[in-house]
Protein backbone atom coordinates (compact mmCIF):
# COMPACT_ATOMS: atom_id res chain seq x y z
CA UNK A 1 0.00 0.00 0.00
CA UNK A 2 1.24 3.48 -0.91
CA UNK A 3 -0.30 6.58 0.67
CA UNK A 4 0.87 10.08 -0.14
CA UNK A 5 -0.53 13.45 0.88
CA UNK A 6 -0.02 15.23 -2.45
CA UNK A 7 -1.66 18.58 -1.72
CA UNK A 8 -3.41 20.58 0.97
CA UNK A 9 -4.67 24.09 1.66
CA UNK A 10 -1.65 26.27 2.49
CA UNK A 11 -1.30 27.18 6.17
CA UNK A 12 -4.35 25.07 7.09
CA UNK A 13 -4.44 25.94 10.78
CA UNK A 14 -4.14 29.66 10.10
CA UNK A 15 -6.91 29.55 7.48
CA UNK A 16 -9.33 27.83 9.86
CA UNK A 17 -8.49 30.27 12.65
CA UNK A 18 -9.11 33.27 10.40
CA UNK A 19 -12.42 31.86 9.14
CA UNK A 20 -13.64 31.06 12.65
CA UNK A 21 -12.52 34.38 14.16
CA UNK A 22 -14.37 36.26 11.43
CA UNK A 23 -17.63 34.86 12.81
CA UNK A 24 -17.07 36.73 16.07
CA UNK A 25 -15.18 39.81 14.90
CA UNK A 26 -16.19 43.33 13.92
CA UNK A 27 -13.05 43.71 11.79
CA UNK A 28 -12.16 42.07 8.46
CA UNK A 29 -9.79 39.21 7.65
CA UNK A 30 -6.80 41.47 7.01
CA UNK A 31 -6.98 42.87 10.52
CA UNK A 32 -7.57 39.41 11.96
CA UNK A 33 -4.49 38.07 10.14
CA UNK A 34 -2.26 40.85 11.53
CA UNK A 35 -3.01 39.77 15.09
CA UNK A 36 -2.57 36.03 14.52
CA UNK A 37 0.52 34.51 16.14
CA UNK A 38 1.37 30.80 16.35
CA UNK A 39 0.39 30.91 20.01
CA UNK A 40 -2.94 32.55 19.20
CA UNK A 41 -3.67 30.00 16.48
CA UNK A 42 -3.03 27.05 18.78
CA UNK A 43 -5.11 28.52 21.60
CA UNK A 44 -8.01 29.39 19.32
CA UNK A 45 -8.01 26.03 17.49
CA UNK A 46 -8.09 24.13 20.77
CA UNK A 47 -11.07 26.20 21.90
CA UNK A 48 -12.80 25.79 18.55
CA UNK A 49 -12.52 22.01 18.54
CA UNK A 50 -13.42 21.66 22.22
CA UNK A 51 -16.69 23.57 21.80
CA UNK A 52 -17.56 21.63 18.64
CA UNK A 53 -17.69 24.58 16.23
CA UNK A 54 -16.70 22.50 13.20
CA UNK A 55 -18.03 24.37 10.16
CA UNK A 56 -14.81 26.48 9.77
CA UNK A 57 -12.90 23.20 9.37
CA UNK A 58 -14.51 22.76 5.96
CA UNK A 59 -12.43 25.61 4.49
CA UNK A 60 -9.32 23.42 4.52
CA UNK A 61 -8.89 20.28 2.42
CA UNK A 62 -6.29 17.53 1.97
CA UNK A 63 -5.67 15.47 -1.18
CA UNK A 64 -4.26 11.93 -1.03
CA UNK A 65 -2.91 9.58 -3.70
CA UNK A 66 -3.35 5.92 -2.83
CA UNK A 67 -2.09 2.81 -4.60
CA UNK A 68 -2.05 -0.86 -3.75
CA UNK A 69 -5.48 -1.07 -2.15
CA UNK A 70 -8.23 -3.50 -3.05
CA UNK A 71 -11.59 -2.73 -4.59
CA UNK A 72 -13.06 -3.94 -1.29
CA UNK A 73 -11.21 -1.08 0.41
CA UNK A 74 -12.08 1.55 -2.20
CA UNK A 75 -15.78 0.66 -1.91
CA UNK A 76 -15.58 1.56 1.78
CA UNK A 77 -13.73 4.82 1.10
CA UNK A 78 -16.35 6.14 -1.32
CA UNK A 79 -19.04 5.69 1.33
CA UNK A 80 -17.61 8.86 2.86
CA UNK A 81 -19.66 11.09 0.61
CA UNK A 82 -18.33 14.54 1.52
CA UNK A 83 -15.23 14.00 -0.58
CA UNK A 84 -14.05 14.02 -4.20
CA UNK A 85 -12.78 10.82 -5.83
CA UNK A 86 -10.83 9.84 -8.95
CA UNK A 87 -10.27 6.10 -9.39
CA UNK A 88 -8.53 3.97 -12.00
CA UNK A 89 -11.22 2.75 -14.40
CA UNK A 90 -11.60 -0.92 -15.25
CA UNK A 91 -13.86 0.20 -18.08
CA UNK A 92 -11.14 2.10 -19.94
CA UNK A 93 -7.96 0.43 -18.65
CA UNK A 94 -7.30 -3.10 -19.96
CA UNK A 95 -5.77 -5.22 -17.23
CA UNK A 96 -3.47 -7.67 -19.02
CA UNK A 97 -2.23 -8.84 -15.63
CA UNK A 98 -4.24 -7.48 -12.73
CA UNK A 99 -2.58 -6.96 -9.37
CA UNK A 100 -4.38 -8.12 -6.26
CA UNK A 101 -4.30 -7.72 -2.49
CA UNK A 102 -3.85 -10.83 -0.32
CA UNK A 103 -5.43 -10.47 3.15
CA UNK A 104 -2.82 -11.09 5.88
CA UNK A 105 -4.83 -13.94 7.46
CA UNK A 106 -4.80 -15.77 4.12
CA UNK A 107 -1.16 -14.95 3.41
CA UNK A 108 -0.09 -16.53 6.73
CA UNK A 109 -1.49 -19.97 5.84
CA UNK A 110 0.27 -21.59 2.89
CA UNK A 111 -2.69 -23.76 1.90
CA UNK A 112 -5.09 -20.81 1.97
CA UNK A 113 -2.62 -18.67 0.05
CA UNK A 114 -2.33 -21.28 -2.71
CA UNK A 115 -6.12 -21.48 -3.06
CA UNK A 116 -6.35 -17.68 -3.19
CA UNK A 117 -3.63 -17.25 -5.81
CA UNK A 118 -5.12 -20.01 -7.96
CA UNK A 119 -8.48 -18.22 -7.82
CA UNK A 120 -6.81 -14.98 -8.98
CA UNK A 121 -5.12 -16.87 -11.84
CA UNK A 122 -8.47 -18.28 -12.99
CA UNK A 123 -10.06 -14.82 -12.82
CA UNK A 124 -7.33 -13.42 -15.08
CA UNK A 125 -7.73 -16.35 -17.46
CA UNK A 126 -11.50 -15.85 -17.65
CA UNK A 127 -11.04 -12.11 -18.20
CA UNK A 128 -8.59 -12.68 -21.06
CA UNK A 129 -10.89 -15.21 -22.75
CA UNK A 130 -13.91 -12.94 -22.42
CA UNK A 131 -11.98 -10.00 -23.85
CA UNK A 132 -10.95 -12.08 -26.88
CA UNK A 133 -14.47 -13.42 -27.49
CA UNK A 134 -16.18 -10.07 -27.08
CA UNK A 135 -13.52 -8.23 -29.06
CA UNK A 136 -14.02 -10.48 -32.08
CA UNK A 137 -17.79 -10.03 -31.95
CA UNK A 138 -17.64 -6.24 -31.68
CA UNK A 139 -14.80 -5.87 -34.19
CA UNK A 140 -16.59 -7.83 -36.92
CA UNK A 141 -19.79 -5.87 -36.34
CA UNK A 142 -17.98 -2.52 -36.51
CA UNK A 143 -16.13 -3.46 -39.71
CA UNK A 144 -19.42 -4.58 -41.22
CA UNK A 145 -20.91 -1.20 -40.31
CA UNK A 146 -18.18 0.67 -42.18
CA UNK A 147 -15.60 1.50 -39.47
CA UNK A 148 -11.95 1.49 -40.51
CA UNK A 149 -9.64 -1.10 -38.95
CA UNK A 150 -7.99 1.26 -36.44
CA UNK A 151 -11.26 2.69 -35.16
CA UNK A 152 -12.91 -0.74 -35.10
CA UNK A 153 -10.09 -2.13 -32.92
CA UNK A 154 -10.28 0.82 -30.53
CA UNK A 155 -14.02 0.64 -30.05
CA UNK A 156 -14.11 -3.16 -29.93
CA UNK A 157 -11.52 -3.33 -27.15
CA UNK A 158 -13.36 -0.71 -25.09
CA UNK A 159 -16.65 -2.62 -25.43
CA UNK A 160 -14.93 -5.93 -24.63
CA UNK A 161 -13.18 -4.85 -21.41
CA UNK A 162 -16.28 -2.98 -20.29
CA UNK A 163 -18.11 -6.30 -19.81
CA UNK A 164 -15.16 -8.63 -19.13
CA UNK A 165 -14.24 -6.66 -15.99
CA UNK A 166 -17.23 -8.18 -14.20
CA UNK A 167 -15.21 -11.33 -13.43
CA UNK A 168 -12.63 -9.42 -11.37
CA UNK A 169 -12.78 -9.96 -7.57
CA UNK A 170 -12.84 -7.52 -4.66
CA UNK A 171 -9.13 -8.32 -4.22
CA UNK A 172 -8.32 -6.53 -7.50
CA UNK A 173 -5.80 -3.72 -6.87
CA UNK A 174 -6.87 -0.17 -7.60
CA UNK A 175 -5.51 3.37 -7.45
CA UNK A 176 -7.26 6.51 -6.23
CA UNK A 177 -6.86 10.22 -5.67
CA UNK A 178 -9.32 11.72 -3.22
CA UNK A 179 -9.84 14.99 -1.39
CA UNK A 180 -11.53 15.54 1.96
CA UNK A 181 -11.99 18.65 4.03
CA UNK A 182 -10.89 18.65 7.66
CA UNK A 183 -14.36 18.08 9.06
CA UNK A 184 -14.82 15.02 6.84
CA UNK A 185 -11.39 13.75 7.82
CA UNK A 186 -12.30 13.98 11.51
CA UNK A 187 -15.29 11.73 10.81
CA UNK A 188 -13.19 9.41 8.62
CA UNK A 189 -10.57 8.95 11.34
CA UNK A 190 -13.24 8.47 14.04
CA UNK A 191 -14.61 5.44 12.20
CA UNK A 192 -11.72 4.02 10.19
CA UNK A 193 -8.87 4.21 12.71
CA UNK A 194 -10.89 2.09 15.13
CA UNK A 195 -9.63 -1.44 15.78
CA UNK A 196 -13.04 -2.72 14.69
CA UNK A 197 -12.64 -1.23 11.22
CA UNK A 198 -11.64 -3.59 8.41
CA UNK A 199 -7.86 -4.14 8.50
CA UNK A 200 -7.07 -2.56 5.12
CA UNK A 201 -8.96 0.70 5.48
CA UNK A 202 -7.72 0.94 9.09
CA UNK A 203 -4.10 0.79 7.88
CA UNK A 204 -4.90 3.39 5.22
CA UNK A 205 -6.62 5.77 7.66
CA UNK A 206 -3.82 5.48 10.20
CA UNK A 207 -1.18 6.37 7.61
CA UNK A 208 -3.30 9.27 6.33
CA UNK A 209 -3.56 10.59 9.89
CA UNK A 210 0.18 10.26 10.44
CA UNK A 211 0.83 12.40 7.34
CA UNK A 212 -1.72 15.15 8.06
CA UNK A 213 -0.36 15.44 11.60
CA UNK A 214 2.95 16.49 10.08
CA UNK A 215 1.40 19.51 8.33
CA UNK A 216 -1.31 20.40 10.87
CA UNK A 217 -0.28 18.98 14.27
CA UNK A 218 -2.58 21.20 16.34
CA UNK A 219 -5.58 20.48 14.18
CA UNK A 220 -5.21 16.70 14.29
CA UNK A 221 -3.59 16.18 17.68
CA UNK A 222 -6.72 14.51 19.11
CA UNK A 223 -7.70 12.68 15.92
CA UNK A 224 -8.01 8.93 15.69
CA UNK A 225 -10.71 6.50 16.80
CA UNK A 226 -13.44 7.85 19.04
CA UNK A 227 -11.85 6.35 22.15
CA UNK A 228 -8.88 8.74 21.81
CA UNK A 229 -11.15 11.62 22.86
CA UNK A 230 -13.56 9.86 25.21
CA UNK A 231 -15.08 6.51 26.17
CA UNK A 232 -15.29 3.74 23.58
CA UNK A 233 -18.67 3.95 21.79
CA UNK A 234 -18.66 0.29 20.69
CA UNK A 235 -20.24 -1.08 23.86
CA UNK A 236 -19.98 -4.87 24.11
CA UNK A 237 -18.10 -4.91 20.82
CA UNK A 238 -15.18 -2.89 22.19
CA UNK A 239 -11.69 -4.19 21.46
CA UNK A 240 -10.83 -3.77 25.14
CA UNK A 241 -7.48 -2.15 24.30
CA UNK A 242 -8.33 1.51 24.97
CA UNK A 243 -5.09 2.27 26.85
CA UNK A 244 -2.93 0.80 24.10
CA UNK A 245 -4.96 2.50 21.35
CA UNK A 246 -4.68 5.93 23.01
CA UNK A 247 -0.94 5.50 23.42
CA UNK A 248 -0.56 4.45 19.78
CA UNK A 249 -2.29 7.52 18.39
CA UNK A 250 -0.68 9.86 20.87
CA UNK A 251 2.71 8.85 19.50
CA UNK A 252 1.68 8.50 15.84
Amino acid sequence: MKVKLISHTPEPEKVISMAAKLCYSQVGVEEIEKNLTEENVEKFLNMLINVGHESPLEHVSFTFAVEGISRACSHQIVRHRIASFSQQSQRYVKLDQFEYIIPPQINEIEEAKEVFIESMRKDQEAYDKLVDILFEKHYNKLIKNGKNEKEAKRQAEKKAIEDARYVFPNACETKMVFTMNTRSLFNFFDHRCCDRAQWEIRALATEMLRQVKQVAPILFKNSGPNCVKGPCPEGKMTCGQIVEVREKFKNL
